[in-house]
């Protein structure tokens, strides 16, 4: 039987993000300036098509699944991304910080944009500050660390956009920041879970030693239109 995070972008798109989904019946997909997600109830070829017909949009799109498969026509596989799902699997213990963590808003939204060019945490649009609960650390006015939630699978909640500026690295932002995301997931009675590239063996190793563990291999497919 398959797990909610097994199709985390389906699971959000018809629970904690419907607010934000578009499409219908089982293919729905995320507004352009917010994210390059769309999900699938399944991956079929039927779904595929009607993919293709209701996503408007000329640039491509991602598709987030635990399977490997070969996308049908009439899309084309522009690059695919190896990761790990990672669960939360230990309850939080505070942690003294002096770090003064600020919330985000729409003022922050180019800070937002240069910082994630920098680091590339993952996909960071004009608008994606639309899921909500993003947060950051600020030196005399400079964003310089940030993390928020993307998908709200149910009773699983993602942390994304985790990326910190090159020189204030080993400084300890990206951790707290973490903490605080996880302080506010748990005070609603739900559980943290995050994504990381295979190979990104530093921020899984950080990941591991705050109590998050691989649950699975999970691929993303950037397609486009043929």
């Amino acid at each position: 039987m398959k797990h909610i995070l097994d199709n985390p972008v389906w699971e959000a798109l018809i629970s904690g993000n419907a607010r934000l989904s578009q499409g219908s019946g089982p293919v729905r997909y995320l507004p352009r300036d917010i994210s390059p997600f769309a999900g699938m109830k399944e991956f079929s070829a039927k779904n595929f098509k009607t993919l293709y017909e209701l996503f408007p949009f000329e640039s491509p799109a991602a598709i987030f699944t635990d399977e490997k498969f070969l996308v049908p026509d009439p899309w084309h596989i522009i690059k695919r991304i190896d990761g790990y799902q990672m669960l939360l699997i230990k309850a939080l213990q505070p942690q003294p910080s002096d770090i003064n963590i600020v919330k985000l808003g729409k003022q922050h939204v180019p800070a937002m944009l240069a910082l994630t060019i920098q680091t590339n945490p993952g996909p960071f649009l004009s608008n994606t500050i639309a899921f909500g609960n993003y947060e950051g650390v600020l030196d005399n006015g400079k964003l310089v660390a940030m993390a928020g939630q993307r998908l709200h699978s149910h009773n699983f909640v993602e942390i994304s956009a985790v990326c910190t500026h090159p020189d204030y690295l080993g400084r300890g932002y990206a951790s707290q920041l973490i903490l605080s995301q996880i302080r506010q997931i748990q005070a609603n009675s739900k559980t943290a879970y995050l994504h990381v590239k295979r190979d990104n063996e530093r921020a899984i190793k950080i990941y591991q030693s705050m109590g998050f563990e691989i649950r699975k291999e999970m691929v993303i497919y950037i397609i486009g239109k043929t």
